[in-house]
């Protein structure tokens, strides 16, 4: 009963200093406003940008390993050395079958080849920029590929290198106009006729504009064969890649990449002293790289939040000395019937924080309206993270603002205090 009734004459001071002089305490709180939408702005943004980049690379999958002449990265400290890499051969299809013949810590492999700026045509009309990727069996396993019209490619269909195609839904629509039911239709892709057995469901575009089967063709690797030179192992053709799903029990792919490095060191004949001419790149690289990058961008938003925050703890701490100056003779009096001296200290800290975190909640609805506002393709969302954390510095800077204030007022002399005219 006593720590509510503290709480409500607490409650009850702050709230009258709060209606006493309301554009002094706005002033004062201005800061801290400003401070905590500074730095909830930034986080909100960053998060979201990560989010949304991150959600760019979904299409690589996960626990995926790509096996790739180049690297995505540098590999190793320094430079990325295309120097090095340019004259490596490219991943061959019997290497493919080697590897599936042999891995063991696999769930999945599949080859395939990706051909950007390919036009694609039936009858009088076309498009143009689209993916063409030529894919194997198994590629399903490794990206994911939902069918909205029609099927997906057979095992036959692959292996016999037929004449057929899934197309993204963008190309559908584009070719086929006016609701026309593509399935059964034969397109053309370098003169070559092709019979269209499927069409995906629409993913819409990336942050990043990346990965979408929305702008693709896919058909079977052997039948890519015969438009593009690929998948022979020659340095100078067009690169085809193996992709290899892990095990759900091989914690971080390391037992799945050294199996293959070891399988592929053997397979090209490559001695101990030899580098390897292969790369493995995985998705989570790309990931991991982009979470460092925003975390330096959110120490920037500290440091730029940071300086309002101070200054709003300064305007904070002399609302505190005000109040205490104008309360002076209330403290002597609630002294004088027997009010402890941590009384008068929780009363003061309380109002402090209660003054910050209104400060802290404004800053946040800012915040929160600024996420209403059109970004383009970046959804901007503010999540529970952000506020409590806004709510939490905003609590920590009425904290420290406060308490010489209401370590002051704890320590007068009642019987002073009492004389004192406020």
């Amino acid at each position: 009963m006593l720590v509510l009734r503290l709480i409500a004459e607490s409650f009850s001071f702050a709230w009258k200093a709060l209606k006493s002089n309301v554009l002094r305490t706005i002033l004062s709180l201005l800061g801290v406003t400003i401070g905590i939408f500074a730095i909830i702005a930034v986080f909100t943004i960053v998060d979201s940008l990560e989010k949304n980049i991150k959600s760019s690379f979904d299409f690589l999958g996960t626990g995926v390993i790509y096996i790739q002449k180049w690297p995505w990265a540098p590999e190793g400290n320094g430079p990325y050395k295309w120097w090095e890499y340019w004259r490596r051969p490219t991943v061959s299809m019997n290497e493919y079958k080697f590897l599936n013949a042999t891995v063991k810590n696999k769930s999945a492999m599949a080859i395939y080849s990706i051909k950007g700026n390919t036009i694609i045509k039936c009858g009088n009309n076309s498009i143009g920029q689209v993916g063409l990727r030529g894919v194997h069996e198994g590629y399903e396993n490794i990206r994911e590929v939902n069918i909205n019209n029609g099927r997906y490619l057979t095992n036959a269909e692959i292996d016999g290198g037929r004449p057929v195609a899934v197309l993204g839904y963008e190309v559908a629509m584009a070719l086929f106009p006016n609701d026309r039911n593509p399935i059964g239709e034969m397109v053309k892709i370098k003169d070559l006729k092709y019979k269209v057995i499927g069409v995906t469901k629409r993913e819409g575009q990336s942050f990043l504009g990346m990965g979408s089967v929305d702008y693709t063709v896919i058909i079977p690797y052997n039948s890519f064969r015969k438009l593009y030179q690929t998948g022979t192992g020659h340095w100078d053709e067009l690169e085809s890649t193996i992709g290899v799903k892990g095990s759900e029990f091989d914690l971080g792919l390391v037992e799945l990449e050294n199996e293959i490095t070891g399988l592929l060191r053997v397979r090209r004949g490559l001695r101990p002293t030899m580098k390897d001419t292969f790369s493995f790149n995985r998705p989570e690289a790309i990931v991991n790289a982009i979470s460092g990058l925003f975390d330096v961008v959110g120490v920037a938003g500290w440091i730029i939040g940071g300086f309002s925050i101070l200054v709003g703890g300064f305007g904070i701490a002399n609302i505190m000395f005000v109040s205490v100056k104008e309360r002076t003779s209330i403290i002597g009096l609630q002294k004088s019937l027997g009010a402890k001296n941590y009384f008068i200290l929780f009363q003061f800290l309380f109002e402090a924080v209660f003054l910050s975190l209104i400060g802290g909640l404004a800053g946040i609805f800012l915040v929160f309206l600024l996420t209403f506002l059109p970004f383009g393709s970046l959804e901007v969302a503010l999540s529970f993270k952000n506020i409590v954390l806004g709510l939490g510095v905003s609590s920590v800077i009425g904290l420290i603002a406060g308490i010489v204030p209401a370590a002051v007022a704890a320590r007068l002399d009642p019987v002073i205090a009492i004389r004192s005219t406020g």
